[in-house]
This record gives C-alpha cells, sequence and structure tokens, in this order.
C-alpha cells in the first residue's frame, strides 16, 4: 500500500505504528464496503462523512474497543483519510470529534524496588551473559530514561561505550543520553560474557539463540519478577523510563533537560511529571499524616 510507504518516508513512523495502522485502514475499507454494499475506491473513500465514521466507530465498540483504542484507530483513519483526500484532490474530510482520554499520571517505580526487580531478574537468568544482558537492559531504561524499543535498536557500534549515547527515538529523532558508570559496566560486563560479541551494525542484545533481543522477553522477566516480589502490575519496563523522569525532577532536573533526555517531542508531554512528583507528596501525605 503507498500509503504505508509514505508513513515510513515521510512521516517517519515505527514499522509498529504502521501495521496498526494498516489493520486499521483495512478495518474501515472492509466497513464501508459492506456498509454501502458497494465497491470502495479512492473516490468512495474520500467521500466518507462524520456519519459513517460514527457507524464504524459503533460497531467497533460493540466488538469491545476502549477509549484509548477508540482514540488511537481514529487517529489512523484521520491520517488515512487525509492521504486519499490529496491523492484523490478532494476536500480534506470533517473532523470527527473522538473519545476524551483522561490522562493518568505515570507511576513511578521506587529505587529499592527497581534494584530488587534487577536483581530478581539476574538470579533468574538461566546462563550468567544472559543475567548480565537483562541486568544491562534494566539500567539503560532506569540510568538512561530510554524507551525499551530504544535499548533493543542499540547495535555494536556504540561500543566502547563512553559517558554519554546518541539514541534514535521517535520518528528517527536524535537525542543524547548520558550514561552512568554503572550503567557503562553493565554494558561492557554484558559483552564481555556474550557469546556473540558486538560486532558494528549487528544487534548489541541479542536473544538465546542469537538472533535480536525481542522486546517481550525484558517484559516477561521484569513481569515475572514483580509477581515474585509482590510488586504492583504497573512496574513495567516503561516504568522505569517514568522513574528515571521523575527521580530526577525530584532531585531538581528543570522541564526543558527533562524534555531533551526524555526525547519528547513538546513540553506538553513533559509536564506530566510535575503530576507524578504532586501524587508522591499524596501518597507520603496520606501515609504519613495521622489525619489522612
Amino acid at each position: 500500500m503507498e500509503w504505508a510507504a509514505h508513513l515510513r518516508r515521510d512521516r517517519r513512523r515505527s514499522d509498529h505504528t504502521i501495521r496498526a495502522y494498516l489493520a486499521t485502514a483495512h478495518r474501515l475499507i472492509g466497513f464501508i464496503g459492506r456498509h454501502h454494499a458497494a465497491t470502495v475506491d479512492g473516490k468512495c473513500l474520500a467521500g466518507i462523512d462524520r456519519g459513517d465514521l460514527r457507524a464504524f466507530l459503533s460497531e467497533r465498540r460493540a466488538e469491545g474497543l476502549g477509549n484509548v483504542s477508540a482514540a488511537r484507530e481514529l487517529s489512523a483513519i484521520r491520517s488515512f483519510l487525509d492521504y486519499v483526500a490529496t491523492k484523490e484532490g478532494a476536500a480534506k474530510p470533517a473532523r470527527f470529534r473522538g473519545p476524551r482520554i483522561k490522562k493518568g499520571v505515570p507511576r513511578p517505580i521506587a529505587p529499592d524496588d527497581i534494584a530488587a526487580i534487577a536483581e530478581d531478574a539476574v538470579e533468574s537468568a538461566t546462563e550468567p551473559w544472559i543475567a548480565a544482558r537483562d541486568e544491562a537492559v534494566l539500567l539503560l531504561l532506569y540510568g538512561a530514561g530510554l524507551r525499551i524499543g530504544e535499548a533493543m535498536a542499540l547495535t555494536g557500534d556504540i561500543m566502547p561505550i563512553g559517558d554519554r549515547l546518541t539514541v534514535s527515538g521517535k520518528r528517527a529523532k536524535a537525542r543524547v543520553v548520558p550514561i552512568l558508570p554503572p550503567v557503562r559496566a553493565a554494558i561492557e560486563r554484558y559483552i564481555a560474557l556474550s557469546p556473540y560479541g558486538a560486532a558494528q551494525g549487528e544487534p548489541l542484545f541479542r536473544g538465546a539463540r542469537g538472533g535480536p533481543l525481542a522486546p517481550e522477553i525484558i517484559r516477561r522477566a521484569v513481569r515475572a519478577a514483580r509477581v515474585r516480589l509482590g510488586l504492583s502490575d504497573r512496574a513495567t519496563p516503561h516504568a522505569l523510563r517514568h522513574s528515571f523522569a521523575t527521580h530526577l525532577l525530584g532531585r531538581g532536573a528543570d522541564l526543558r533537560s527533562l524534555q531533551e533526555l526524555l526525547g519528547h517531542a513538546s513540553l506538553s508531554s513533559t509536564q506530566v511529571y510535575t503530576g507524578v512528583d504532586a501524587a508522591h507528596l499524596m501518597d507520603v501525605y496520606r501515609n504519613a499524616h495521622p489525619r489522612a
């Protein structure tokens, strides 16, 4: 589909996003075909109106689609229909207001719990090099604020690693993150033990059989650790990134610097962490005040 090439080349969307957007487009095309009992072509898609979109979303809701997923689906539809309108030389489709999403406040993990998760993952690994790998990944997520996909995308080109690292984030936006001595030591220890080394152009983190490490392997290790440790199900690999941001903010980091470290496109994405800090203060108050 030409639209997929457009998303990859011009919009710099990730492969995961492209797959999700294409699935939504195919669902919409199938629905419109049934809804209008007609062959769906570019002209038909360019003529989709609010009523069609309401009917489509109503059907998706009946299938169990929640607010967050409905909002994502609508975002994909807008992108698709805008592209079709441009190709057909038609007017851009009328905007359809999606469901309101209440933004939740990210919940950080306490430093002691982060250390316990890393220790549990290390102790549960089947081989020493896999233990070193999991520890290095988890320390990167918390110590440098990386997204798990960013860590998985690292290659042997980063070696020998210094005190900073250039990371390619969402939409191929590059940013520089500091590498703390314990994080650097963990990566070097993993490379020293790994049977696959750190070849240029090859994945830095490998699976047990030598292929690129899948994010689900790390998610599974954290999930198992939090069950054994009795931690909240909010203790996820991505929560380590939230914790990185929250703990920096609590130590005096300013929002602009935090925005750069996290690779957020806008400051509004970073401002959610001011709510995290306030939430932490309220937790302390409720737990400590005799009248709370």
